[in-house]
């Protein structure tokens, strides 16, 4: 199966820039509890192990790249709200 085939640009901005909400309205087969659990707790994750499971063979790079932007967002909400909690 060929990413390209089945989604295009926009699809990768939105799911790179608001993941919860672009699963939520995009993916039609229903989550697992562990899928729900990454869908609350790290939607970037989320996305990578979707991306790596579905389309490692037909397109390596974007994988890897998925893993970047998740381990970036991730990390970055992370900070976010650490920074924000920690305001004294």
């Amino acid at each position: 199966m060929d990413f390209w085939q089945n989604h295009g640009w926009i699809f990768l901005v939105c799911i790179a820039l608001f993941p919860r909400t672009t699963m939520l309205l995009t993916i039609t087969t229903p989550f697992g509890f562990l899928s729900w659990l990454g869908w609350i707790f790290a939607p970037h994750l989320l996305v990578a192990i979707l991306a790596t499971t579905y389309y490692w063979s037909a397109n390596p790079v974007l994988c890897v790249i998925s893993w970047v932007v998740a381990l970036a967002g991730t990390g970055g909400e992370g900070a976010a709200a650490k920074k924000t909690v920690s305001k004294d």
